[in-house]
Order: structure tokens, then sequence, then C-alpha cells
């Protein structure tokens, strides 16, 4: 069965996060971190295209190391909507770690 609560997870974590640490703009936070979540377009490179025992970390393109790294880079730089999407992507990394037990 598909796992419901992964997926509110990903919705509420960066609207918390948003909320809680970026509060006078936390909706236009809340939607560059949101759209971090469009890094599942890799999961349609993989055949098939949903195993529910399969680790996203290490299996898709996007979910690797070296991109990982490069997303948490990006927490770091200087432009806000820059920094947003490399916490989005960070949190949506780090839920999908979780999600796999790691």
């Amino acid at each position: 069965m598909f796992n419901y609560v992964h997926l509110a997870l990903h919705i509420l974590v960066p609207v918390a996060i948003a909320w809680f640490f970026f509060r006078p703009i936390w909706k236009r936070a809340a939607l560059i971190m949101l759209a971090a979540n469009l890094v599942d377009l890799d999961h349609l490179l993989a055949d098939p295209i949903y195993a529910p025992d399969r680790c996203s970390i290490n299996f898709h393109p996007l979910h690797r190391m070296l991109p990982i790294s490069l997303y948490g880079a990006m927490m770091f730089l200087p432009w806000q909507p820059v920094r947003l999407l490399g916490i989005g992507l960070v949190t949506h990394m780090l839920l999908d770690a979780v999600d796999c037990g790691l």
C-alpha cells in the first residue's frame, strides 16, 4: 500500500519549517521549499516507477550523494530563493532517508 504518511510529511515539514523560521515570508518560503518535491521526477526513470520497498537514496539520479551535497551547499548561497530551495531539497532527502531506515 502507498505510504500516505511519507507523502504528507513531504508537504507538512517544509510548511512547518517556513512557518517557524521564515515567518515574515512563510508562504513564499513554503512554496519554494515545496517546489523541491519536483526532485522526485527522477523516479520516472526507474523500472518500476514505484516500488514500496525500494530506498530512493542512492538509487535515483537526483537522490545520490553528489547532488545531495550540492543541495546542502545551496543552503549557504546568498540568494534567498536558492537558499530556500536548498533547504527544501535537503529536507526532502532527510525525509526519504528516514523512510529508508537510514
